[in-house]
């Protein structure tokens, strides 16, 4: 009756446990951005954190406040430089969204003389006047998500580097794995996270880059912008950089600069196209041993999951699935069962 007794209060236990994390996962979720964003830099950073604070004897605090400042000026000044390039842009697309709808009529002309299918109906043109005309309250909302998950960010990152080492040893305590496979899921972590958070952006650097030299010799205005905003699109899988360069080329069309637009299509299909996918056979497998699949597939599953951060931990998502598929393997299947007879039969 005793046993009985503690089972029944262990299961009741559990689904209070259940129930208050569900609870706190449902209204913390908004920032689950800003939980991943901090994972991300304290790997990145842990290897350094421990040097400077055991090795040099700094200050844990205060090195701590330094990688914040740090990382805040690494990504201030990207951020600070769209937000210049893009600022003047955006506000000229509100100040003159009459032209802009001028023009979209004009390029659904030349489509619909070269196709016979119409681009853009009235009814289209319609609805994105009205979106434009909302645009405005969303961007706002979602600059206050931004900045509340930057600072919850930064915050948690603060304690990660300071009690780093307790956080470690918890999860070797509660993981139900032996050492030696948390050991290789540890590696496969660190690995992963460090591959993304410094190869992805390095291969959209890299095709921003082509692209902006194929504006430039297709004679696209301001090329430097917009190559700049095709590195920032090549982040996102299978469309990418086409949702910046086949409306350029649309442009080029409609102006009647049809050899240009010719010229833009190859070279974004043969060129900027391309180094997407050699930078990821190269790059990816050199910092991580990454296979591009992986790579791919893990950002369409991590982006709708965990927003921006999903192309660091929707990749790792799929590798961790992979990989305690052959951890389980290892510990519980058949070929344990055959080497630890004992365990099975204890």
């Amino acid at each position: 009756m005793a046993s009985f007794s503690n089972r029944l209060r262990q299961i009741i236990l559990l689904i209070i446990l259940t129930a208050l994390g569900l609870l706190l996962i449902k209204e913390l979720y908004i920032f689950l951005p800003g939980f991943l964003g901090a994972v991300t830099l304290y790997i990145l950073s842990r290897g350094w954190y421990r040097y400077l604070t055991i090795k040099r004897k700094w200050s844990e605090s205060l090195t701590a406040l330094l990688f914040i400042l740090s990382f805040l000026a690494v990504i201030g000044l990207p951020v600070y430089l769209m937000v210049n390039l893009l600022s003047p842009k955006i506000a000229n697309v509100f100040n003159h969204s009459d032209e802009l709808v001028q023009g979209l009529q004009s390029v659904s002309a030349q489509i619909k003389s070269w196709t016979g299918q119409e681009l853009f109906t009235t009814k289209n043109i319609e609805e994105l006047q009205t979106r434009i005309a909302n645009f405005l309250p969303a961007f706002l909302n979602s600059t206050a998500i931004i900045v509340s998950n930057l600072l919850m960010m930064l915050f948690v990152y603060f304690f990660m580097l300071t009690n780093g080492k307790q956080m470690e040893k918890s999860f070797d305590y509660f993981l139900p794995l032996h050492e030696k496979n948390i050991d290789i899921l540890g590696a496969e972590t660190i690995s992963m996270v460090r591959a993304n958070a410094i190869g992805i952006p390095l291969i959209s650097l890299i095709q921003g880059v082509f692209a902006l030299v194929g504006y430039w010799i297709f004679g696209v205005n301001e090329f430097v912008l917009w190559g700049f905003i095709t590195g920032v699109f090549a982040f996102f899988p299978i469309v990418g950089t086409a949702i910046i360069w086949v409306p350029l080329v649309v442009y080029l069309f409609s102006q009647g600069h049809n050899g240009q637009g010719i010229g833009l299509t190859i070279w974004s299909l043969l060129v900027t196209g391309n180094v997407d996918y050699l930078a990821r056979v190269t790059l990816m497998k050199r910092m991580g041993n990454v296979h591009p699949l992986v790579t791919v597939l893990g950002v369409i599953v991590g982006l709708s999951l965990f927003g921006f951060w999903g192309f660091i931990f929707g990749p790792l998502l799929i590798s961790y699935f992979m990989l305690l598929f052959k951890i389980y393997t290892s510990e519980f299947g058949p070929i344990h069962a055959i080497e630890n007879p004992h365990e099975h039969g204890s």
